[in-house]
C-alpha cells in the first residue's frame, strides 16, 4: 500500500488543522492506518490509530482528547482532525499502514507515507 500524507501546515496556538492520509495499492480498507509525528530535537512518536472497520481507535496519551482520527473507505482516506493545537505540537506528522491492530512503535508498520509538517505558533 502506498500512502500520501497532506493537511499540514501553520497554525496558532488553540487553533485547529485536518491532517489527510490517502492510501493506493493494497486493498487499504484491510489496513490499520496510524499517524506518528517527529517532533524537532524529540524524535518520533506515535500520535494516533484506527482499524479497519473503524470502530477501533487509540490514542497517545498525551493526547488527552484533542486529537480525533477517523477514515473513510470509500475514499480510501484517514484522517486526523487536531484541536486546541498546542506550539509543542509542531512537527512532521507520517502516517503508517499495518495489518496488525495496536501497534505504536514505528518499526511495527509496514508502509509509510511521505508526512505533512504542522507548524503550531504560540
Amino acid at each position: 500500500v502506498q500512502l500520501q500524507a497532506s493537511g499540514g501546515g501553520l497554525a496558532q496556538a488553540g487553533g485547529s488543522l485536518r491532517l489527510s492520509c490517502t492510501a493506493s495499492g493494497q486493498t487499504h480498507a484491510q489496513h490499520t492506518i496510524a499517524w506518528f509525528r517527529q517532533v524537532p530535537g524529540k524524535g518520533g512518536g506515535f500520535v494516533a490509530a484506527i482499524s479497519w472497520t473503524g470502530l477501533g481507535t487509540y490514542y497517545a496519551d498525551f493526547l488527552k482528547g484533542r486529537f480525533t482520527i477517523s477514515r473513510d473507505n470509500a475514499k480510501n482516506t484517514v484522517y486526523l482532525q487536531m484541536t486546541g493545537l498546542k506550539p509543542e505540537d509542531t512537527g512532521r506528522y507520517y502516517c503508517a499502514a499495518d495489518r496488525e491492530f495496536g501497534l505504536i512503535t514505528w518499526d511495527e508498520y509496514d508502509a509509510w507515507g511521505q508526512g505533512t509538517l504542522v507548524t503550531v505558533s504560540s
